[in-house]
């Protein structure tokens, strides 16, 4: 992988040991869900999204690289894709991520495609 996108940014307020598990997750344009879990792994640095209600209990896997901002005091976290850009990813495979070797280089083309991002 090794690609920014699977990384935790600098500057998004991220430190080693924070457990984001249970914050919140903002989309450039609003709340889509809580986390329930996530990696801090150099290059393979995910949030597994629990979207709930919102998509009809549809986990999304949102790599590192998409995280802007970490909020500790409002246990939020902001990211720079839009609901439709997530709601549009393909679903998180559970079996896939670990198995399948090429799993999370198909889903960061995914989140790369999009222009100006990184």
């Amino acid at each position: 992988m090794g690609t920014p996108i699977w990384n935790y940014r600098e500057t998004a307020g991220y430190f080693e040991g924070l457990d984001l598990i249970g914050y919140h997750v903002e989309a450039a344009d609003g709340r889509i869900g809580r986390i329930d879990r996530h990696s801090a792994e150099v290059d393979a640095s995910y949030l597994v999204v629990d979207t709930g209600k919102w998509i009809f209990g549809k986990q999304v896997l949102l790599p590192a690289g998409t995280i802007t901002r970490v909020d500790t005091e409002d246990r939020t976290v902001q990211v720079d894709r839009t609901k439709d850009q997530i709601k549009d990813a393909p679903e998180f495979q559970p079996e896939q991520h670990t198995a399948d070797p090429d799993y999370l280089n198909r889903l960061g083309g995914y989140y790369l495609g999009f222009p100006g991002m990184r």
